[in-house]
């Protein structure tokens, strides 16, 4: 198997959404917070991103969907701000 540097984008996007929920657990980082979503949401792009390059149809919609589900987080942070 060939390790690519587009694999090595989506491990990057991995380990931050793997972070991200790790922090959450261990009550680093609240769900309500905007880190928490940017976090998630990037990670997700990452492995998106990777996706291009060798699909993987089930990964490409469970990581599409949680971008959305990220933006949608912080969307809902700054509309609870103002």
């Amino acid at each position: 198997m060939e390790y690519a540097w587009y694999d090595f984008v989506g491990s990057i996007g991995v380990f931050t959404i793997i972070t991200t929920y790790v922090l959450l657990q261990t009550e680093k980082l609240k769900s309500e917070s905007l880190v928490y979503s940017v976090l998630n949401g990037a990670g997700a792009m990452l492995i998106v991103f990777s996706l291009f390059y060798s699909f993987n149809f089930s990964a490409f919609v469970v990581e599409s969907l949680w971008v959305l589900i990220s933006v949608y987080g912080i969307i809902k942070y700054f509309w609870k701000r103002n």
